[in-house]
């Protein structure tokens, strides 16, 4: 994919997602497959970003952490298993993707396996990395006791001079390892033109530490583009940032580990997430790819947006219900993202005619009936057509997602609704005095009624209705939450 394609103007960060006023020193971890990378890399992060398992090459993309050791912190970036020569589409990408994080690091950490014989993926590799010049270090992992110390001194053939005998799982001799990396690593650079902090009052300090669950000062916003597998999820991301973030191959679950990148787009910072594409339980066999749908889902509940992407040669499908529906039940703004759509227009080589936009619509909020507050954007993400439009979307339902209401304007908006023309049984009816928006992201409102019943469908699809059509809260899905309240007390 060419960046020159893209129409995307406003300035975004580089492929380390960092801005230019700060540079914080990077450490990139490789090695061949299945020497414990992840491991490390989760050991040192503190974190289980990254996911590990006993199957090899289960780390294709570059994922990033932070390391704090001695009150410095540095920027930690696991790499896939790398094996030079092989040819093979995914593997050579993720030698690309390596390559990536060699080139930003300040200092290389190569893991390798302690309780196997030297192997010449070690040999080939070492010798790529000493002629990088940068300081590189040997991590001799899975030597979980003293007395196994001994083998590591096997690898000094591979001439590095800098040898820490390791185990991640257990995490011996770690702070020997981060010793000596920090030693080498540079000083953080300083902010340039950093202007003074505000103070803030003590009676804002308190207010803020007692807001309700949304409201928050948000400096950044989550996006978690989610799908079905091969749907092009990696493709927009990298069509989004303007680089080859992520790996991207016509081989369906490619995409393991959710791979995320900040960039800014009209003055607002956006962590875009590329997340594994989710499966049927039965579809997946693997114990990485069932762990990466976990992750996929657990991304999606960490974000504020969803970007719900539909393969458009395929149309709607079951299991892109079943996906909307995760992001819908969590409470996450959505955008639905219908890609592919050159393939089924101009770039048609079936014989049929081209697909029709309205019809493809109405198709689509058939299926997915319950994001009907969603807007749909047509896109061909690997030729970076309408890709602005998706960041305008995103930028325009996560501002509605933190919208706020007066109780005021709320009880205004009650006096003009006719609740008579809610197609709602008799005994079903609730009577609200009154009602006021509790929290935001989502926007939930709580309704004082004369009964404690759960609201009948019919009446809160009614209510949600009149409220989006009086306020908006577009891409957002909203709550209610009941509250019985006798009517001589509302009357006081």
């Amino acid at each position: 994919m060419k960046s020159s394609k893209h129409k995307i103007k406003e300035p975004r960060t580089g492929r380390s997602g960092q801005s230019d006023v700060l540079k914080t020193p990077t450490i990139a971890i490789v090695g061949r497959p299945n020497v414990g990378k992840s491991t490390l890399f989760n050991r040192l992060t503190g974190s289980r970003r990254a996911i590990v398992g006993d199957e090899p090459g289960i780390t294709r993309d570059r994922i990033y952490g932070e390391v704090s050791w001695a009150g410095r912190t540095a920027r930690v970036i696991d790499t896939g298993g790398i094996v030079p020569d092989d040819e093979a589409l995914i593997p050579a990408e993720i030698f690309r993707q390596a390559r990536f994080a060699l080139e930003e690091a300040d200092a290389i950490v190569m893991v390798v396996d302690g309780r196997t014989e030297l192997a010449s993926p070690d040999v080939d590799l070492a010798r790529l990395l000493l002629r990088t010049g940068k300081p590189l270090f040997l991590a001799v992992n899975k030597i979980d006791t003293e007395g196994m110390e001994a083998a590591a001194e096997n690898f000094r053939r591979l001439g590095i001079r800098n040898l820490v005998p390791v185990s991640s799982e257990h995490g011996h001799n770690i702070g020997e390892l981060l010793d000596e990396v920090f030693a080498v690593l540079p000083a953080a650079a300083e902010r340039e033109e950093s202007p003074a902090e505000p103070e803030v009052e003590p009676e804002k300090a308190r207010s803020a530490s007692a807001r309700t669950h949304g409201e928050f000062e948000q400096h950044e916003t989550r996006v978690a583009i989610i799908g079905r597998p091969n749907v092009g999820k990696s493709t927009l991301l990298n069509a989004m940032t303007g680089s080859a973030r992520a790996i991207v191959s016509p081989v369906a679950g490619t995409t393991r580990d959710a791979v995320d990148e900040l960039m800014e787009f009209k003055g607002h910072k956006l962590r875009l997430v590329d997340t594994a594409g989710i499966r049927r339980k039965g579809k997946t066999r693997l114990m990485a790819e069932k762990l990466s749908v976990v992750m996929a889902r657990r991304h999606l509940e960490m974000s504020d947006v969803a970007l719900l992407m539909i393969d458009a040669t395929e149309g709607v499908t079951a299991s892109d219900a079943t996906i909307g529906g995760y992001a819908h039940e969590s409470g996450r703004s959505v955008v639905i993202v219908v890609n592919k759509w050159d393939l089924v227009t101009t770039g048609r080589t079936d014989g049929k005619p081209p697909a029709d936009k309205a019809i493809f619509e109405r198709q689509l909020r058939s299926v997915l009936k319950y994001l009907s507050y969603a807007p749909v954007i047509f896109i061909s993400a690997s030729e970076g057509r309408n890709v602005a439009r998706v960041l305008e979307a995103v930028l325009r339902v996560a501002a509605e997602r933190r919208k706020r209401v007066s109780t005021g304007q709320m009880n205004r908006f009650l006096e003009r609704i006719d609740f008579q023309r809610a197609s709602v049984p008799m005994s079903k009816r609730v009577r609200i005095f009154y009602m006021t928006q509790a929290a935001v992201a989502p926007p939930t409102f709580v309704l004082f009624t004369d009964r404690d019943v759960k609201l009948h469908f019919s009446f809160e699809r009614f209510l949600e209705n009149q409220i989006r059509a009086a306020f908006g809260f577009e891409g957002s899905p909203i709550w209610f939450k009941v509250r019985a309240r006798s009517e001589a007390k509302a009357r006081e």
